[in-house]
């Protein structure tokens, strides 16, 4: 299994520090936000990752190499200046996640911008269907919640009990077959669709494609520059994270 990691953002929310760093680069605990994630996934035994990127893109193989320290490869996924959004991101970075053998193998998907406790070995490697996605209950800061989640594991676009999209999940690329019944008109950057991924697992939701869990563990949305010194402070007191 590959792994993408989403880090075009502008990260617009956590000026001034993004002026001059990419938000996942900036450090928590320690290290950069980015490294926690690239520490996980070579402890669950992935090895080929790719990074896409946009604002500040040079910075990341500057500070990341080509991942030979964690024992990963390192595969950068330039967007150009203006991100393509989640669902653009994806479908650009696809050529570079397709398997050896399997053009619809599996791949781990976490936003560059998290930080969560969760374990990554815990991720199905063959999700029941076309995604499978971690739930967190609702931050203060996110008062309506993104997808509900039934008893029997199907993640659905409405619900009484909402939860939040941690940023975390196992995608097929057989996902975005079709993407554009889903999304309607886009924008285009150099000749490359911008869109957001939310409209298509929606799409697919009502005919329990879109598979989930709820973790119930540590996990923060670094958004903005106090909750990324609460998450610093929280994690600098407990080293081991």
């Amino acid at each position: 299994m590959k792994a993408l990691i989403f880090a075009a953002g502008l990260g617009e929310r956590m000026r001034p520090l993004t002026e001059r760093t990419p938000k996942p680069l900036l450090s928590a605990g320690g290290k950069p936000l980015i490294v926690w994630h690239l520490e996980k996934l070579a402890a669950c035994g992935i090895r080929d990752v790719v990074i896409n990127t946009s604002w500040l893109a040079e910075q990341f193989p500057r500070a990341l190499g080509d991942g030979a320290r964690w024992g990963l490869r390192l595969h950068y996924a330039y967007e150009g200046a203006t991100p393509l959004e989640t669902g653009g991101g994806m479908l650009h970075a696809l050529p570079l996640l397709a398997g050896t053998s399997d053009a619809d193998a599996p791949f781990l998907l976490v936003n560059g911008d998290v930080w969560t406790d969760y374990d990554f070995a815990r991720l199905p490697r063959e999700p029941d269907g076309l995604a499978h996605l971690v739930m967190v209950d609702r931050p203060a800061h996110a008062t309506h919640g993104d997808f509900a989640l039934d008893e029997d594991g199907r993640v659905r676009a409405d619900g009484v009990h909402r939860l939040t999209y941690a940023g975390l999940g196992v995608y097929r690329p057989r996902l975005l077959d079709g993407w554009q019944k889903r999304v309607g008109d886009c924008a285009h950057v150099d000749g490359k669709p911008r869109f957001r991924l939310a409209p298509v697992l929606k799409a697919h939701m009502g005919a329990g494609l879109i598979g989930g869990e709820h973790h119930r563990g540590g996990w923060t949305d670094v958004g903005t520059p106090q909750r990324l010194a609460e998450l610093d402070a929280r994690l600098s007191a407990t080293p081991s994270g």
